[in-house]
């Protein structure tokens, strides 16, 4: 399965990393690439609870033009 992930530096120069689709799966990492191995891992755990719990695996995601 893909997934479109977000991925930025917080404050404290973490790599923050988070699944839009599957709702609180979050991770981080030193480096950038620590940051996506973490959220790969991160997927697949979430993914298999969500199982478990006969939750829907991902919700829906959308992209929105806003005008700014």
């Amino acid at each position: 399965m893909k997934f479109t992930i977000t991925i930025f530096r917080d404050e404290d120069g973490m790599f923050v990393t988070e699944c839009p689709a599957i709702p609180g799966c979050v991770s981080q990492g030193i480096t950038e690439k620590d940051a996506l191995k973490n959220i790969q891992e991160a997927i697949k755990e979430c993914l298999e609870v969500r199982a478990e719990k006969g939750m829907p695996l991902t919700v829906s995601t959308r992209n929105v033009e806003v005008h700014v």
